[in-house]
């Protein structure tokens, strides 16, 4: 009998008396908070709201939600969780627990955190009782469903990990061979498949990693004596990269995110500002200067449209909007979100678009 109605369902129209794509059209308007209970109408619609078809058509008519979402570590057990955020909820209570996080990764630490399409990607890491791995997860954000991907080819953990034409670059780092930190790996998401390079340009202790203008930026954790910061670029026209030690790099002492082809960086040092990269005149200028007690750091930043949002401890939450950054008074809307709990560290915020 399932197979009969699963057959059944599969010749009957998505809504009865209208032609599938009229249906379709009418069904995409629907919120992004409500997939969820349309997903319960019938298998049709469920598998319908989990396809890329349903993700490209709200993209290509301009309905795609941006949510955000959060890799935490809860300070109590010492274990990963990943929590979700619709950002048009402002009340407390907002985030919500993304469910089944898959168990062999809630110890491991120095993990790569990634998205493309509608999937978030889990990538190596290590811990105290295992060496660096080379295990990829994957989370269906449409589906709400965990799975294995292929495996990277070298094991790594505290690495470089950035999303560039549709495609995962976990970059450096360190594992069983030192050879490592001037290698990368590519994946590929529609072969599920790996390649693998080597560059002796890479740089050692990799800690944050933007794209911008089309390249990868990596930069290294600020030497305290005396304070530098190395950086490098990788170009994929010619899959080469070059290091670089300008004022950019001594700039970038923080949280990075591009908005609109500018980049942002939260400055954490010393209370906690935002600052901006001026490419005309290759200065870092500051946008605007914010409480410690209201972002509660350390903090993460990710960008959704022209909004950044600055994810704390405890998941604490401040949204910029930076649409008006360019003006002479240099107003930036801000909004915030309460926090959940104090228990929670925040070690990387995605933002994934349905």
């Amino acid at each position: 009998m399932e197979s009969y109605n699963d057959q059944e369902s599969s010749h009957c129209s998505l809504i009865h008396g209208l032609p599938d794509d009229i249906a379709l059209f009418c069904l995409a308007r629907v919120p992004r908070k409500y997939h969820t209970a349309l997903k319960c109408v019938s298998k049709r619609w469920r598998d319908l709201i989990c396809s890329d078809e349903w993700r490209d058509h709200r993209r290509k008519n301009n309905l795609g939600e941006s949510w955000i979402y959060a890799l935490c570590r809860d300070k109590n057990s010492d274990q990963l969780c990943c929590y979700s955020l619709d950002p048009s909820c402002t009340r407390q209570g907002c985030w919500k627990s993304v469910s089944s996080f898959p168990p062999r990764c809630l110890k491991r630490k120095g993990m790569g955190f990634e998205v493309i399409g509608k999937k978030l990607y889990l990538l190596g890491g290590c811990g105290w009782s295992e060496d660096a791995i080379d295990e990829v997860y994957c989370y269906d954000v449409a589906a709400n469903t965990w799975s294995e991907a292929a495996s990277m080819p070298t094991a790594r953990c505290y690495f470089g990990c950035s999303t560039l034409d549709g495609k995962i670059y976990a970059i450096g780092g360190y594992g069983l061979k030192t050879s490592i930190q001037h290698s990368w790996d590519t994946y590929n998401s529609h072969s599920n498949t790996w390649d693998s390079h080597s560059d002796s340009n890479i740089i050692l202790d990799i800690e944050d990693s933007i794209v911008m203008d089309g390249e990868i930026y990596v930069r290294s954790r600020t030497s305290a004596i005396p304070p530098h910061v190395s950086m490098a670029t990788y170009n994929p026209s010619n899959a080469r990269w070059q290091r670089t030690d300008g004022d950019m790099a001594l700039g970038w002492q923080g949280p990075a995110v591009v908005v609109e082809d500018n980049l942002y960086v939260l400055d954490q040092s010393s209370g906690t500002k935002l600052t901006m990269w001026v490419k005309e005149t290759r200065e870092w200028v500051t946008v605007c200067r914010l409480s410690s007690l209201l972002t509660r750091p350390p903090c993460q930043m990710v960008a959704a449209g022209r909004k950044i949002f600055i994810v704390g401890r405890g998941l604490s939450t401040v949204v910029l909007d930076v649409g008006n950054v360019g003006n002479t008074d240099r107003v930036v809307a801000s909004s915030s979100i309460p926090v959940t709990t104090d228990n929670y560290d925040v070690i990387s915020c995605k933002c994934v678009s349905i």
